[in-house]
């Protein structure tokens, strides 16, 4: 029974790797593009995406919010109730959806998009209704899920981060964001004291309460 577990363990982790290797695909043209409109962006950049999607879509905001790139998650069914006022002038909005085809998540873009803002979808189908109307694509393709029903989102949304990722820390990059840069956006938990400097430190401490 414990092999059988080590082994069935064994293979999710082999598939998700498999999905993330699957994602240097994407890396190209059309890539370069998605991540100079993120870094060329003069407002904000929203993502969005529902169900475990929707999480990554979260995770992505917040990494290129710490990382010098404004962002917030723009969550389909709140904005399909107002919520899609928060959108401003300029801002980009990059879509998370494997199957492009999510009901939420087309009545907001068809929203979006009468607006005039730009649009950036990572999917699973380059033939999806998602696809067809972003102005950038980026295709993960085919990807078999980790789930024993193949059903459960887990190698999708493990590539839809990788990619995520790729994109943000490129952005970063070319922004030549500075471990300064870093530590004023991180000034809590162990990432700030790794980065606190003494005088830093030292600046809500007087007489003889200084830190040592």
């Amino acid at each position: 029974m414990n092999e059988s577990i080590r082994q069935f363990a064994s293979q999710v982790i082999d598939a998700e790797a498999t999905a993330v290797r699957q994602v240097l695909g994407a890396i190209d043209d059309t890539f370069e593009r998605a991540v100079r409109m993120i870094h060329d962006c003069s407002a904000s950049v929203l993502t969005c995406g529902i169900g475990k999607a929707g999480h990554v879509a979260r995770k992505i905001s917040a990494t290129l919010a710490s990382t010098g790139t404004p962002s917030h998650f723009l969550d389909p069914a709140e904005a399909l109730h107002g919520d899609v006022g928060a959108i401003r002038s300029g801002d980009v909005v990059v879509v998370f959806s494997a199957s492009g085809e999510t009901d939420e998540i087309l009545r907001t873009l068809s929203v979006v998009k009468k607006l005039g803002h730009p649009v950036i979808g990572i999917t699973c189908r380059r033939s999806s209704t998602l696809a067809k109307v972003c102005d950038v694509v980026l295709d993960l393709g085919r990807i078999e899920e980790a789930c024993p029903l193949g059903l459960a989102p887990s190698s999708t949304t493990t590539a839809m981060l990788a990619l995520g990722d790729a994109l943000a820390l490129t952005v970063m990059k070319l922004r030549n964001f500075s471990a300064d840069d870093f530590s004023l956006f991180h000034p809590a938990g162990q990432l700030g004291r790794t980065l606190l400097k003494v005088v830093e430190a030292m600046t809500f401490h007087a007489g003889h309460n200084l830190p040592l």
